[in-house]
């Protein structure tokens, strides 16, 4: 019967829409179609000299007439009202349904699983499990493909324990064999544990979100302030310039690029910041989501499953408060220009002056004050595979001592052995702010690129001595600023804490003596072509460098007082 049924539905179908016939008719060939399908099809022949039967291709000259077939709609009928007739139990297995586990030739739907005889049954099987009492007892439950992850592959048994010491799903078998001892409870209330930990990790980063929107809007009120500020100081020059048009026209315009130019650096700076930030709200917006929908999850050995692997929450790269810098930006340029202006109009030297803008401090990114250098504060760790074997590094990696014992250090392709030098563990870019703590004879504090020469005998591996590094000598006779074998003497107060300040796309490299205040001892400016490498140097057994945590440590600083017109020694290794 089940072969005449298909056979006869394979004969009922319209060879238009493949579909059963639906008011099935017959023009003269003899075909059967729908009465829509073959009207529709017809329509569109309108245009041409003859009509065709779409399965025979017989061509006619006028539109046929066609007669409505009575025996095959009442086939039709009938196989409709057969095939609504048939029992759900009969509904075969699809691909992405269960199947039974007893059906020997076509699979039909599974009904129910059996937790104890782990097996999926279709209602026809299922059947002893209702009439049979000791069967009776066995707890059914919905099929899922997904039930087959609940059952231990090594004993074949459900697991219902989670194993709080190994953080995984067990069966009861494998608590006796192998997590004996372990501390262990019920995959429900191993749940429930992990759905706290589920709640607070939401938590963070709702509070994370709210945290950066309010940074994003401080960036965008930044950006709005720069702009306005540099079109101020752009009108106010061109004011100033309009009185001095015959002696200064080609010195407004570059003092106007350079305006421009530092705006375009500050506000695509500001707009970096901000994009970053956006993205990781995006990040965080996508994770919290991943978490509800776990955190709905009724399969308890599901949802533990999946836990470990979207429950992690990193940390964020970014600062989570944005503190804007003061909105001026410019007011230095303006104020040179009208002291310029001043000096021409009542100097002696009778508007002959020469206007000069190109100071230092005039132009240059540099931070304002301490606080605003520890904005861009880098946490900086000393590399032992680079240590010399007379240098001690401390247990955090941030202290080197020179001592007259060789280490034993194992043989590494980048360690210093001629002189007593260590670099970073991090590589240096963007804008960087550290400080280091010295004591004893003397220290060189300086930053080199990581191809630097590291084992020669000469002196061109010492920092300062190549056009691959760059170094401040710091010594109780003063300061002295080293590149490439040219040593400069520098002038400034004697402090146990220099800092070193990095802009590394900029190409500016500055270090001050840090105090109460901060005294600029030497200023760089040129441009790297590789990231670089905080270094050491010590000079003398005994004496110290540590690279201090500046965004925690707020410990009081000690000065020495040398005497700031000397050159410290240049010493040989």
């Amino acid at each position: 019967m089940a072969q005449k049924r298909s056979l006869d539905q394979e004969h009922l179908n319209c060879s238009i829409c493949l579909d059963l016939l639906k008011d099935p008719v017959t023009p003269k060939c003899g075909h059967s179609f729908c009465t829509s399908c073959i009207e529709n099809h017809w329509d569109r022949e309108d245009h041409r000299r003859y009509y065709t039967c779409p399965q025979c291709r017989k061509r006619f000259r006028r539109r046929p007439a066609v007669a409505k077939t009575i025996v095959l709609a009442d086939l039709v009928e009938e196989l409709k009202k057969n095939q609504q007739a048939a029992p759900a139990d009969h509904c075969y297995a699809g691909p992405e349904d269960v199947s039974c586990d007893v059906c020997s030739e076509r699979k039909l739907k599974a009904a129910k699983f059996c937790l104890v005889c782990l097996a999926s049954f279709c209602e026809k099987h299922l059947q002893p499990h209702h009439e049979a009492p000791p069967l009776q007892k066995h707890q059914l439950v919905e099929p899922s493909k997904k039930l087959q992850e609940n059952i231990c592959p090594r004993h074949n048994e459900m697991i219902k324990v989670f194993c709080r010491t190994d953080q995984k799903l067990i069966c009861s078998r494998c608590l006796v064999d192998e997590h004996q001892g372990h501390e262990t409870v019920s995959a429900a209330a191993g749940r429930a544990e992990k759905q706290k930990e589920l709640e607070a990790s939401r938590q963070q980063i709702q509070q994370r979100i709210q945290d950066q929107e309010k940074d994003v809007k401080l960036l965008q009120e930044e950006v709005e302030a720069i702009n306005v500020s540099a079109n101020k100081t752009v009108e106010d020059s061109e004011k100033i310039f309009t009185q001095l048009i015959r002696l200064v026209q080609k010195r407004r315009s570059e003092v106007k690029q350079q305006i421009r130019s530092q705006q375009e650096t500050e506000v695509s700076r500001v707009l970096e910041l901000q994009e970053k930030l956006e993205q990781e709200i995006t990040e965080l917006k996508r994770k919290d989501a991943e978490l509800e929908q776990l955190s709905h999850t009724e399969d308890h050995n599901q949802f533990l499953h999946n836990y470990q692997s979207v429950s992690a929450l990193g940390e964020s790269p970014h600062s989570s408060s944005i503190q804007v810098h003061p909105r001026r930006y410019f007011e230095n340029i303006t104020a040179a220009v009208e002291e310029l202006r001043d000096k021409l109009c009542g100097g002696p030297n009778n508007g002959q002056a020469v206007l000069s803008l190109t100071g230092p401090d005039v132009l240059l990114s540099h931070p304002k004050s301490r606080a605003e250098f520890l904005r861009s504060s880098q946490d900086v760790t000393l590399d032992p595979d680079t240590a010399h074997r007379r240098l001690v590094l401390s247990e955090g990696r941030r202290k080197a001592t020179l001592v007259e014992e060789q280490q034993s250090y194992p043989d590494r392709p980048g360690r210093f052995l001629s002189l007593e030098q260590v670099l970073s563990s991090e590589s240096l870019s963007g804008r960087c702010y550290w400080e280091v703590e010295w004591s004893g004879r003397g220290v060189c504090i300086g930053v080199s690129y990581n191809d630097s020469s590291r084992n020669f005998t000469t002196l061109d591996c010492r920092f300062g001595f190549s056009d691959k590094s760059w170094a401040l000598y710091c010594g109780t006779n003063g300061y002295a600023f080293s590149y490439n074998k040219n040593h400069t003497p520098v002038p400034g107060p004697g402090s146990s804490r220099v800092g070193v300040y990095l802009d590394h796309r900029a190409g500016v490299l500055s270090f001050y003596s840090v105090s109460v205040t901060m005294t600029l001892l030497h200023s760089v400016q040129t441009k790297f072509t590789q990231p670089l490498h905080a270094g050491v140097w010590l000079v003398g057994c005994g004496s110290t460098a540590e690279f201090i945590e500046t965004k925690r440590n707020s410990r009081r600083v000690v000065f020495c007082k040398p005497e700031a017109s000397r050159v410290p020694e240049q010493h040989e290794g």
